[in-house]
């Protein structure tokens, strides 16, 4: 956390310095001022948007189709937990006619960047009217509910239904167009969810035992009641670490539970997973089939887009845990 916040203050400085790097001159600059491919994509006639997250980007894209032109912040692969906000990030927020987040605290180095940035535009938070899952009281983790709210499919029809409106108010001559787009891809999210909820239906409860690299994928257990046998990072978040303890607590649940499998996920390396299961007697999967937890694939990859990336999983996690 602290070393994020340096990553900011240091794009700050930088830019109080008077934009050592050309591409700062750009961002540090006037609200509105634009490089050359922002330029070249207002004359087409396009809405200039920064997206932070891949799933937030993919979401946009459907929603704005040909009329928007997106900057993705975080790359595939790139874990948004860890993530420090770079010169060219601070350029495009600064060129930039919406700003679309994920929310619930995930994008911790938002904030700070879009005032460094000088962007005084509109934010959609894409996590308005999403109910949170929230902890204990007392739980300082989960203050502000759990992050990873896109693994239902039920949320991820909210979450566009937010950008649609921000798109609308940002170029309300193409909302008839958003609203198309929205109704199509709203489909698409109910077709999702159906499939998934009869992929889990053909596998027996007791057998619907995750295990997963960290706690990512609370929504997507709750809306297909699987039973969550616990996580190698015990935590929301990827910087916080397991104990000898909780290795030893998890090992032996795994154990108690009969659990056939550990997931890893993309963004994650999968050594300690490794190392637990070799102790815990079941399986790791990973590699190519390893879940899209908080990230999208590269282009090319099943989880290239939230759709594929959540077909991925549930295909992934249903053959495993059938033994198939």
């Amino acid at each position: 956390m602290i070393e994020r916040n340096h990553g900011v203050r240091r794009l700050v400085a930088w830019c109080a310095a008077g934009g050592v790097v050309a591409v700062l001159m750009a961002g540090c600059g006037s609200p509105g001022r634009a490089g050359a491919a922002d330029r070249s994509s207002a004359a087409a006639g396009t809405l200039a948007v920064v997206a932070t997250t891949p799933q937030v980007a993919d979401f946009v894209r459907n929603i704005g189709g040909g009329d928007v032109t997106v900057h993705q912040i975080i790359k595939p692969g790139v874990d948004p937990h860890e993530y420090e906000p770079t010169p060219a990030d601070m350029q495009a927020i600064g060129a930039a006619k919406l700003v679309v987040k994920s929310g619930v605290g995930i994008e911790k180095w938002l904030d700070p960047t879009i005032e460094a940035a000088g962007y005084q535009g509109a934010v959609v938070d894409a996590s308005q009217g999403v109910t949170l899952r929230t902890g204990d009281p007392g739980d300082e983790e989960m203050v502000d509910g759990d992050p990873h709210i896109w693994h239902n499919p039920l949320n991820a029809k909210i979450m566009v239904q937010d950008i649609e409106k921000g798109l609308a108010g940002a170029a309300p001559a193409r909302s008839g167009v958003f609203a198309k787009n929205l109704a199509e891809y709203s489909a698409t999210l109910d077709k999702l969810d159906a499939d998934n909820l009869a992929a889990f239906a053909k596998l027996p409860a007791d057998q619907r035992k995750l295990v997963t690299n960290h706690d990512a994928f609370g929504y997507y257990i709750d809306r297909y009641q699987l039973q969550f046998v616990g996580s190698v990072i015990p935590s929301l978040d990827t910087s916080a670490e397991l104990s000898t303890q909780q290795l030893t607590d998890l090992v032996a649940k795994i154990k108690a539970t009969g659990t056939k499998a550990i997931f890893t996920e993309s963004s994650l390396p999968p050594k300690t997973a490794e190392a637990i299961a070799q102790q815990a007697g079941c399986k790791v999967i990973g590699g190519p089939d390893a879940l899209y937890g908080d990230s999208l694939g590269p282009a090319g990859s099943p989880g290239a887009t939230y759709l594929g990336a959540e077909e991925h999983n549930t295909q992934t996690i249903v053959t495993a845990l059938s033994g198939n």
